[in-house]
């Protein structure tokens, strides 16, 4: 294998290059080292792609239906003669939110992953324990604040709310769940930025 160039980042975000190859550190011209064990190989092969797709799926389905739970009920704020008053009985029919409940393979599509990257990966890699962090986090908001919140304002509304305005409880239900909502939102932020960053 023939060596290869890189450029590392120096001191205030100076650029310097050296020679990777094999069996060989990395010391630029700044006196910059990486050691070539540092480097990571992209795992490939149909079981990774589709564990990795199922992983994303569910992160996006579990915390966009979550999400959207929060932005239905600061809508349902508005009271019952807001515009589209219909939909939000709609949505908030009674039962459970299924959709939001997809949280739960995100860990196990997760550590699956890590699992078929063939040592690419391991479950003590950074990344990988603030995604176990952030997802514990969401799912005790989510367990906590929005599924039960979800319940009492299905409730609320389907008992009651077209007699007019918005009793102090479902308005309590409505903001909690609400901010419970951007909660969970900037989290998926930071678990998004940590698994594409790979810290």
């Amino acid at each position: 294998m023939a060596p290869v160039t890189i450029m590392a980042a120096g001191p205030a975000g100076v650029l310097g290059t050296g020679i990777l190859g094999p069996g060989i550190g990395f010391r630029g011209a700044l006196g910059v080292g990486i050691s070539a064990g540092t480097v990571r190989s992209v795992p490939t092969g149909a079981v990774y792609t589709a564990l990795l797709m199922l992983h994303v799926l569910c992160a996006l389905v579990g915390f966009g239906t979550m999400v959207m739970t929060g932005a239905q009920a600061a809508r349902a704020r508005r009271g019952p003669s807001a515009p589209a008053a219909a939909a939000l009985l709609r949505y908030f029919r009674p039962g459970v939110n299924w959709a939001g409940r997809a949280l739960y393979g995100v860990p196990v599509f997760g550590f699956s992953l890590v699992a078929a990257s063939n040592g690419a990966f391991s479950s003590g890699d950074g990344f990988v324990v603030v995604g176990l962090m952030v997802w514990i986090v969401a799912t005790l908001l989510a367990e906590v604040v929005v599924w039960p919140g979800e319940r009492r304002i299905q409730v609320e509304l389907t008992h009651g709310w077209a007699e007019g305005g918005v009793a102090a409880a479902l308005d309590r239900d409505c903001r909690q769940v609400a901010a419970a909502a951007v909660v969970l939102a900037l989290l998926f932020v930071v678990a998004t930025v940590f698994m594409i960053g790979k810290p």
